[in-house]
């Protein structure tokens, strides 16, 4: 049964094990920044598809020792890439990982692209073209230490990128992310949920996609593993449409998001238009001092600025000491998720946090904060 490797953010490594099992994979075992599956084709076309959490998903094609270019070459060269790669296709090559002596991945790369298309030219009499942007076929190479890793890349761009968030702000949460958060806070869609500052939308709208089962990847263009050489386009229509007539109808209780900039919040509503949740969604434009809690129990959802990309220039504190006040005498019977990366502003909430989680948001590493309000 073939092998898979689904790349996420460090920390989601567990919720990602979770998520592959009910998709229907088979042997999940947690890696760093991954989970390793198996199953069939079917499986592969259904986890680009349904995953909220994975960056790509990788289809291994063989490791070894590497402990210069020349071992590395060698063992491309010594892969059969017939059924991969026909010369007709096109080619990029990524690198990741590190290795104390391959520490250019450029030059890493081209070892990798040398080997493929010296073999094609002795099997064909004729190579494939490179293409970085879209190429038909993405070969992914990671190093670790002396050792190498050759996959395909059946994700093509990360499948972070859903399609419907056209317009982000200056510092967006990614999707992926942002759905691993959802997940934590438990929320089943059945209690009011409020991110009072929402930027583009992206927690309302994960957390909205989520509830109604819609398939993040139904918003995308395309997939890597539709332009290769045993691409079932049957089977994936049937996944299509079967995902198309799964999703639940409408959301049974509000979900607002506001923020107190009017193009911010225009942004949110075209992606909200995107997603075919505009009608669903409130956004708008909002104070967080004069935000009210528009029932007795729910959920707040926000990722406050820390200091690391935006409110360099602000006084964060002061910020952070009202986020607090407005959760304590206003949102009594709520409860509060809140993610931080600079400890020393959450501490300035001024609230005892029943539970965290340890998750990076980018480079930045993180903590995803829960607050009983009473």
């Amino acid at each position: 049964m073939p092998q898979y490797f689904a790349t996420v953010a460090h920390g989601l490594e567990s919720l990602a094990a979770t998520e592959l099992a009910a998709l229907g994979g088979q042997n999940v075992k947690e890696g760093f920044c991954g989970v390793a599956f198996q199953g069939d084709l079917g499986l592969l076309y259904r986890v680009n598809l349904w995953s909220r959490l994975a960056f790509r998903v990788l289809v291994p094609l063989g490791d070894g020792p590497c402990v210069d270019a020349e071992d590395l070459y060698r063992g491309i060269q010594s892969l059969d890439w017939r059924p991969y790669l026909p010369p007709d296709r096109t080619l990029a090559v990524d690198v990741s990982g590190q290795h104390r002596r391959l520490n250019h991945s450029h030059f890493t790369a081209l070892q990798v692209k040398n080997a493929i298309v010296d073999q094609q030219r002795e099997h064909w009499g004729e190579r494939s073209s490179v293409d970085a942007h879209q190429p038909d076929v993405r070969v992914n190479v990671h190093l670790n230490r002396d050792h190498y890793t050759v996959s395909l890349d059946s994700s093509g761009h990360s499948l972070h990128r859903r399609g419907y968030r056209a317009a982000v702000g200056a510092a967006p949460l990614k999707e992926t992310l942002a759905a691993a958060l959802v997940q934590w806070t438990g929320w089943q869609g059945e209690v009011p949920l409020i991110d009072p500052l929402c930027g583009s939308g992206t927690l309302p709208l994960e957390a909205s996609l989520m509830t109604l089962g819609i398939a993040p990847g139904l918003f995308r263009d395309s997939f890597g593993f539709q332009t290769w050489p045993d691409f079932d386009a049957e089977w994936w229509d049937d996944l299509c449409q079967e995902a198309d007539a799964s999703h639940g109808g409408e959301l049974k209780t509000l979900v607002w998001g506001c923020d107190r900039y009017e193009a911010v919040i225009q942004q949110a509503q075209g992606n909200a238009e995107r997603c075919g949740l505009a009608d669903q969604i409130q956004f708008f434009v909002q104070e967080l001092e004069d935000l009210a809690a528009p029932a007795d129990q729910g959920y707040i959802l926000c990722n406050p600025p820390y200091g690391e990309r935006l409110g360099r220039d602000e006084d964060l504190a002061a910020f952070y000491r009202q986020l607090g006040d407005v959760l304590k005498q206003r949102f009594k019977g709520w409860t509060a998720f809140v993610l931080s990366g600079n400890k020393d502003l959450a501490r300035t909430i001024g609230l005892k946090s029943a539970q965290r989680w340890a998750v990076h948001n980018g480079s930045i590493p993180c903590q995803w904060m829960k607050y009983e309000l009473y």
